[in-house]
């Protein structure tokens, strides 16, 4: 399975994201490009371990059950996937500022220690599931804005 720790997969993420542009019209869900962009960017930074999100009720109940079924194979994402409240972004911006601010955060996969990380909604994951689902999650919303 593809994982934002293998080098070759994660150049590949950046020249795709290079590609996204503020026009770029969304394939599916309701986040425009520069809120899918910053949506992108919290994330990663909760990844990284530089926030840190309370965990929803729901996800103590589903949450490993959905994260082994997101990560059973190499299938993509679903569309129109739930969002955590945190991670809905409204209004504008600077898509090219935030772009750029998300590369620099995937590259910092390259030397990833947050071995601890419990996500909001899934629970405790390993690193291994780190590296899937952030993969995942990357190239569902760039597929989602066609990139």
């Amino acid at each position: 399975m593809k994982t934002i720790f293998n080098g070759k997969t994660l150049n590949e993420l950046i020249d795709r994201l290079k590609l996204v542009e503020a026009t770029d019209k969304a394939q599916w869900g309701k986040m425009d490009a520069f809120q899918m962009v910053r949506h992108c960017v919290i994330s990663e930074e909760m990844y990284l371990g530089k926030t840190i999100y309370k965990r929803l009720f729901i996800g103590r109940l589903f949450g490993k059950m959905a994260l082994n079924a997101t990560l059973k194979d190499e299938s993509p994402m679903s569309k129109n996937s739930p969002t955590h409240p945190d991670f809905k972004i409204t209004g504008s911006g600077n898509i090219e500022s935030e772009k750029s601010k998300w590369i620099e955060l995937l590259n910092q996969y390259q030397n990833f220690s947050n071995t601890n990380f419990v996500h909001p909604f899934f629970g405790s994951m390993t690193k291994e599931q780190i590296g899937n689902y952030v993969y995942k999650h990357t190239d569902h919303h760039l597929r989602q804005f066609n990139r």
